[in-house]
């Protein structure tokens, strides 16, 4: 058998008090360009998963959190049609220092604040999914797979 190598992603869905939550509009990254989508990418090699999502969370959207305020929220096992697969580790917070700022103009066309029971018809599927699951406590989901949970 062929040992599993999946990317690992690290995404944040920052949380207001209002209870409304930050999205950014992808454009020029070649997937779901047009759509809204949650401050995330990749985790690198020589950092845990919350530490990614911080270091994420500084890079895309300019604001600064604590690793150890992060709330593992969810956690996708996903797999695309050409058998790619991947794990997605979705944190929350509601504590961060600066204000959100779109600090990747070449692949976010804007930030805005939105209710999560309203999201944007233009939103990521996935992540409109995910969402769903965080808000209503399912904390581990697959997607891709016959008989997906």
């Amino acid at each position: 058998m062929t040992r599993a190598a999946p990317t690992v992603d690290v995404c944040v869905l920052l949380t207001r008090s209002d209870g409304s939550v930050l999205l950014g509009e992808r454009k020029g990254t070649g997937f779901a360009d047009g759509q809204y989508g949650i401050p995330g990418g990749h985790l690198e090699a020589d950092e845990s998963a919350s530490q990614g999502a911080a270091r994420e969370l500084k890079e895309e959207v300019g604001v600064l959190v604590d690793p150890h305020d992060l709330v593992c929220a969810h956690v996708a096992h996903h797999r695309n049609g050409e058998g790619k697969t991947r794990i997605g580790f979705f944190f929350t917070t509601t504590r961060w220092q600066g204000t959100p700022t779109n600090m990747e103009p070449g692949l976010c066309s804007g930030l805005s604040w939105t209710d999560p029971e309203h999201l944007p018809e233009n939103t990521t599927p996935y992540i409109a999914t995910i969402i769903g699951r965080i808000r209503s406590g399912e904390t581990f989901s697959t997607h891709g797979w016959d008989g997906a949970h």
